[in-house]
């Protein structure tokens, strides 16, 4: 394919959709992702688009949401592993909630297997992913149908979330900064994400790579009220990427990194046999500086990603160990 021939697709794609990564873009052009960030940079310098960490969206500083049809074809694979990751997280008779959303989508597949879980969403595809799940109860919100995400938003929505407590909350996103959290581009679905967050004692962001400090209109989370991000392992070329995420860790983040193409088999069921030992497995916990933080509003003390895993717990026994035989 010439060089004209894959900016055009490039742009169109980036024109459906929105947002796409690099990654994406090379699978569908087929070639390296060297050669679609020298594509992505000519267009920009054209004022076509703009690059963001690890993609490219339409001009103009903050993207527009694409619809379910061009989100669903997005980073498959990446959102596949982040959901096997996060099923690890969530325990045999917990109460969550569960936003709307590709991603979230992929985790409810998923989840249908935890006994004895009761899920609260507004999205209709997480509703379907668990509607023949025998162990696992679904609780839906009211409100009004959107159709591009098959959510349900508005005041209804909002409304039957007043007085509901539960263990955690699962949220996506278009967008992910340390400086402000996750954003989305619909008031409707930021107003609704907001309420779910004040139901869950713990908030799990579940966003790839790409959307990786990309700044969308309407705040849904500020950082500090994150309590773990789950994400795939961005590219090594990825410097911003990379730096967003320690820039996240440095305010309390916990976060977790799943690769690709760690036993994930593509968008839809995980495969016979696999459970949350597995995920647990894949999961890369990135240390994080600094004295542990509260949640405004819960009282209790958040676990560092290191405290997690007690790596250097080990250790510091078998030093105390060897001066008590000296």
């Amino acid at each position: 394919m010439f060089a004209a021939e894959r900016r055009q697709l490039i742009l169109e794609m980036v024109r459906a959709n929105g947002a796409v990564s690099l990654r994406e873009l090379a699978r569908v052009v087929q070639t390296s992702e060297v050669t679609v960030r020298r594509d992505v940079r000519a267009l920009e310098a054209e004022g076509l688009l703009d690059r963001r960490h690890g993609g490219a969206v339409l001009p103009g500083g903050f993207t527009r949401e694409s619809g379910f049809p061009q989100k669903s074809h997005l980073a498959t694979a990446e959102k596949t592993a982040i959901a096997d990751l996060a099923a690890g997280l969530v325990e045999e008779g917990e109460a969550i909630v569960v936003g709307a959303g590709t991603t979230t989508q992929e985790l409810a597949r998923r989840l249908a297997r935890v006994p004895g879980l009761t899920v609260v969403t507004n999205s209709l595809l997480v509703a379907q992913a668990l509607a023949h799940a025998n162990r696992v109860e679904v609780v839906m919100t009211g409100g009004t149908l959107r159709g591009s995400n098959y959510a349900l938003v508005g005041s209804g929505a909002e409304q039957s979330l007043q007085g509901l407590r539960v263990s955690k909350a699962f949220l996506s996103g278009s967008g992910l900064t340390a400086e402000r959290g996750l954003s989305t581009s619909n008031m409707l679905s930021a107003s609704v994400d907001r309420a779910l967050v004040q139901a869950a004692a713990e908030v799990v962001v579940l966003a790839d790579h790409s959307k990786l400090g990309t700044d969308t209109m309407f705040q849904t989370v500020p950082t500090e009220l994150i309590t773990r991000l789950v994400t795939d392992d961005p590219p090594g070329h990825d410097d911003r990427a990379a730096t967003e995420l320690q820039a996240l860790a440095d305010q309390g983040v916990q976060i977790a990194v799943a690769g690709a193409s760690g036993g994930a088999a593509g968008a839809g069921n995980p495969p016979a046999g696999a459970d949350a030992t597995a995920a647990r497995q894949q999961r890369r916990d990135v240390p994080l500086p600094g004295p542990r933080r509260q949640v405004p509003g819960t009282g209790t003390a958040l676990r560092t990603a290191t405290a997690l895993g007690e790596p250097g717990a080990g250790s510091e026994r078998a030093r105390v160990a060897d001066l008590r035989r000296r």
